[in-house]
């Protein structure tokens, strides 16, 4: 890899920030393995997971897919904007996810 890849390479990362809402009856002890699992997109395809902040069961402001309580989480990546909009499609797909939302972080 030539030093004009290398740099190519890193400006086209970006940092991520990801909230999910999870399904209650999700099990909070397997909480954080089946999120890691969820994320192994941006592993795989290069990016890396910074930091993942299980805020714990919440009540909704409004019911979601029946839900009137959901398991929130945050977190923080690094990706690709393809690899972040691959992972944003596989949770929308996710049974157990109620709700994400996906934003850049200034730099």
């Amino acid at each position: 890899m030539t030093a004009t890849d290398r740099r190519r390479w890193v400006f086209s990362m970006r940092q991520y920030e990801l909230m999910i809402i999870l399904d209650p009856e999700t099990d909070e002890r397997n909480l954080q393995p089946t999120l890691e699992k969820m994320l192994g997109v941006v592993t795989k395809d290069g990016g890396s997971i910074e930091e993942i902040d299980v805020m714990g069961r919440r009540r909704l402001a409004y019911e979601i897919k029946k839900q009137a309580e959901g398991i929130y989480a945050v977190v923080n990546l690094t990706a690709e904007p393809a690899t972040a909009q691959e992972l944003d499609r596989q949770l929308g797909l996710n049974e157990s996810v109620l709700r994400t939302k996906l934003l850049r972080r200034d730099a």
